[in-house]
């Protein structure tokens, strides 16, 4: 048998959402075992190996100079890093407290704040070390992490859909809840790799999988606004889960100034 890749998993600052989803594959994982072990995954076993490490999958936003630290050192033994869901890649629901003023933020929760490390926004890995890959949502599809083992034990890069979750209900044969019922639906800038799970049982989409590749958020801000919705709803269902991508910050700050009334 060749030798195995050398896999190790990371939690930063998260619900460890990401980590369970690698675990919600179960049997799907065993055939990778000729090819893939896990050496450094905390949620499965006390076992923990040194690098270097073939691929390392990180999960969570950075929010303390610790972290950075921490994930530094993981890049510098890591071939490939990968990060995955909404926290790793773009901040996730701890980046709305970029929008605030941190220190009223922690007075309102800790008595004693003076002595936290905590750095002025909550960032994705990205902002402070080469990301090789990223899987989006929240969390991740299991079939994409499954993709994503399985193709880095083939010596493949990662292909995560970059369409519109519009794709997978049509492919689905879905009725669009936008279309058909006037439901404000994220769908059409968000990105696919969910199955349009929220669509698919009459619900709109809430963009926890980000901004797709080409989103136009604008003409989504247009057709919300016909439906009546007021230009805070607006940045409310843009400034969420993944709030802090770019192509949603950008459209919260066209619309931070605009008439509520």
């Amino acid at each position: 048998m060749s030798e195995r890749l050398r896999v190790a998993v990371f939690k930063f600052a998260s619900c460890d959402g990401c980590q369970l989803q690698l675990l919600n594959l179960e049997e799907a994982l065993l055939p990778l075992a000729e090819r893939v072990e896990f050496v450094h995954f905390l949620e499965v076993s006390s076992r923990v190996e040194p690098g270097p490490y073939d691929l390392s999958i990180v999960e969570g936003s950075i929010g303390t100079q610790r972290d950075v630290e921490r994930l530094q050192r993981i890049r510098e033994q890591t071939g490939t890093l990968v990060a995955i869901g909404a926290c790793a890649t773009v901040g996730g629901i701890q980046a709305l407290r970029n929008r605030g003023e941190l220190d009223a933020m922690l007075a309102c929760v800790y008595p004693s704040p003076e002595g936290l490390d905590v750095l002025p926004t909550s960032e994705p890995a990205s902002a402070h070390v080469r990301v090789d890959h990223e899987l989006a949502g929240c969390p991740p599809d299991p079939g994409q992490l499954l993709r994503l083992l399985v193709r880095a034990g083939l010596g493949a890069t990662p292909d995560p859909p970059g369409a519109s979750v519009c794709l997978e209900c049509k492919r689905a044969g879905h009725a669009c809840v936008l279309v058909t019922r006037g439901v404000p639906c994220m769908g059409p800038v968000t990105r696919a790799g969910c199955g349009a799970l929220c669509p698919a049982l009459g619900r709109d989409c809430y963009a926890c999988f980000g901004p797709s590749d080409d989103p136009n958020p604008e003409a989504l801000v247009r057709r919300f606004r016909e439906l009546g919705l007021s230009s805070r709803e607006i940045r409310r269902r843009f400034d969420g889960i993944a709030g802090a991508a770019p192509a949603f910050r950008r459209t919260v700050d066209a619309l931070a100034g605009a008439d509520d009334a």
